[in-house]
């Protein structure tokens, strides 16, 4: 049975060094990556990916560990779409909750 408990997010967060051509193009290329796998930009270099469990995540976690680029830091935070849940976004002075994505792909 699927749970909000055991549905989880992940949150890949990133600051990677672009001054110059070479380090644009490692960035650029990170984010292909993550967009490849499915992630979505919730903010420039905050990228987001629902998974339908810890075990996806782990693989995730293995699959960025694989394409790191060699400079900057990367940072990746899992929640449960519990936790989603209770996300309060400020767009302006407007507050409302996130909307859920638009995909589902279940396995």
């Amino acid at each position: 049975m699927l749970s909000g408990y055991r549905l989880m997010w992940m949150l890949v967060m990133f600051d990677l060094p672009v001054m110059t051509e070479g380090q644009r193009k490692s960035a650029t290329k990170f984010r292909q990556f993550l967009l490849d796998q499915g992630f979505e930009m919730a903010q420039y270099s905050v990228y987001m990916r629902y998974c339908a469990g810890k075990e996806q995540v782990e693989a995730q976690v293995r699959s960025i560990r694989r394409n790191l680029p060699r400079h900057g830091q990367i940072s990746i935070l899992s929640f449960t779409d519990k936790q989603y849940e209770q996300m309060v976004h400020f767009d302006g002075a407007a507050a409302h909750r996130r909307k859920m994505p638009d995909q589902l792909a279940l396995f």
